[in-house]
């Protein structure tokens, strides 16, 4: 029997921070490090896994699940995943890692699992074990460290932050029903072909039936008229003017070092559901 440590990255800012506070703090850890392929990822996901691999000086295991997107989604009717049926999640996360330790579980081994909630996330709650010898960690939430925190330790590190932070808030899928409206914007305008998958995708769910499109209320083929997207793009920098306008200054930090907070400028709500395996 032996003792396992495992640490999901999932393209998002905040666990890989979280692998390299691991690697800082405790470096007599041995952590395998892993990120769930759905094979929707965007492309900035990849180059940012592979300038934390350098950073890390080991290889983030990929566990690619045995059935892939376009499986699910015919088994599920053709029904695009949304915020009230997050199949995507369950069935491309995280049943994947859990097919994956089961056999450490099943050999008796003990398993660590570190997770990225941080100690100003008191309403977000961790993956739940099902099993005794599946440990959940939180060391963001035992060691303090805030959002803040996590773009300081970022930077300190040289890792940086993910480029698609310029002009999205989360990682994720490529059409994660998560995204705001200008997200799809700026999906459209700077991986079009992904935003024709998204399209078709959706048009075949609608097709089938499925009560869901990918943005609320609206689907991508009405959201990419050129008024509407004019609107969508008139609003959210009306939005992120209040967001900035109600925005304390800190006085040990009057000018950013950092690009802009994702969240201060997209007005995400962090508590708003998002999935954490996914984003985090």
């Amino acid at each position: 029997m032996a003792e396992r440590h495992v640490l999901g990255i999932s393209g998002g800012k905040d666990s890989a921070a979280l692998a390299v506070f691991v690697r800082h703090h405790h470096p007599e850890v041995e952590v395998e490090y892993f990120f769930t392929d759905t094979g929707k990822e965007l492309p900035e996901v990849y180059e940012f896994l592979g300038r934390l691999e350098g950073f890390l000086g080991k290889p983030i295991l990929r566990l690619n699940p045995q059935r892939d997107f376009d499986f699910w989604l015919r088994e599920y009717n053709h029904f695009l995943p949304s915020a009230q049926t997050r199949w995507c999640t369950r069935q491309l996360k995280l049943a994947p890692f859990e097919q994956w330790v089961r056999p450490m579980l099943a050999a008796g081994d003990t398993v660590v699992s570190y997770v990225a909630i941080r100690a100003d996330e008191d309403y977000r709650e961790g993956y739940t074990s099902k099993h005794k010898n599946l440990k959940v960690r939180l060391p963001f939430r035992e060691s303090g460290v805030d959002k803040r925190g996590v773009m300081d330790i970022l930077e300190s590190s040289g890792v940086g932050i993910p480029k698609y932070y310029d002009w999205r808030s989360r990682s994720g899928c490529t059409f994660c029903f998560f995204q705001q409206k200008i997200e799809w914007v700026r999906l459209r305008e700077q991986h079009p072909e992904a935003y024709e998958d998204a399209k078709t995708y959706e048009k075949n769910a609608l097709e089938h039936g499925s009560p869901f499109t990918w943005s609320a209320r609206e689907s991508l083929t009405q959201l990419e008229r050129p008024e509407r997207v004019a609107q969508i793009i008139a609003d959210f920098e009306k939005r992120k003017q209040r967001n900035r306008a109600a925005t304390p200054i800190n006085p040990l930090r009057p000018v950013r070092d950092f690009p802009e907070d994702i969240d201060d400028v997209y007005g995400v709500d962090e508590g708003g559901g998002s999935c954490i395996v996914c984003h985090k």
